[in-house]
């Protein structure tokens, strides 16, 4: 990984006093910080900066972090990190689906957030293409063409998904997942299982990529944000695929 000396973030944060203390911590810690509060002020340090990470508050005043990471996504091709006070999927969900990599929930805890910071850094090493163009896990290719559960269909070779007749746009990341967790109905697979099997890479403890496609296929699989049914999280375990929840 570079050295923190080697790598540029960028800070959007309206809190004055929550910014002072992220800018010192992060300094500290040996990042490169550049700071600004809305959004005119992430567009024009954007543009100047070109950091590697870029931090956005979720509610920032005028322009909020949503319509700022949308409006940025196209152009800027570094790792977008977003703060947010809310614990609802819904708004975590959108902020993945505007271009987000990761988020964290506030109250902040700053080694938490220098955790998920590194993570995120290390990724961008780790896979200098986006991860979504990666091809099919090696299991899909020798296992059977097509999965059914009820309304449920599955088709490995060209990765199209469909429920209850309408087809389901999924990222080849996610459809990978979902294939993955079909190939095992009923059986809780790790997060160490998961990012091994979907990315390749050992799983470190932090990187929340594999929770983060599990709440947008919750989503575009029409499954309860707050009492999912149809993919669960069985605790101390890992995530499960119930097979006769597709009716």
């Amino acid at each position: 990984m570079n050295s923190p000396k080697d790598v540029q973030i960028l800070l959007i944060e309206d809190d004055v006093k929550l910014t002072e203390l992220l800018d010192l911590y992060l300094s500290r810690n040996g990042y490169s910080v550049a700071v600004g509060h809305n959004g005119a002020d992430a567009q024009r340090l954007l543009a100047q900066m070109n950091p590697d990470l870029l931090i956005l508050d979720l509610m920032l005043p005028g322009m909020d972090g949503l319509s700022i990471c949308r409006a940025v996504r196209a152009t800027y091709h570094g790792k977008i990190l977003i703060l947010t006070a809310s614990d609802d999927d819904m708004d975590q969900v959108a902020a993945l689906e505007m271009g987000a990599d990761d988020y964290v929930c506030k109250p902040l805890h700053p080694r938490v957030l220098l955790a998920r910071i590194r993570m995120l850094l290390r990724r961008s090493e780790e896979e200098p293409v986006n991860d979504d163009t990666l091809p099919v896990i090696k299991e899909s290719s020798a296992a059977a063409q097509s999965l059914v559960f009820g309304q449920l269909m599955m088709a490995g070779t060209t990765k199209r998904c469909t429920l209850a007749g309408e087809a389901i746009n999924l990222t080849p990341a996610e459809f990978d997942l979902l294939w993955l967790l079909a190939q095992h109905p009923d059986q809780p697979l790790s997060r160490e299982e998961l990012v091994k099997k979907t990315r390749g890479i050992e799983y470190d403890g932090v990187d929340r990529t594999i929770d983060n496609r599990i709440v947008i296929l919750r989503k575009k699989l029409q499954d309860n944000a707050s009492q999912p049914q149809r993919i669960i999280t069985v605790r101390g375990k890992g995530y499960l695929f119930v097979s006769n929840s597709w009716h």
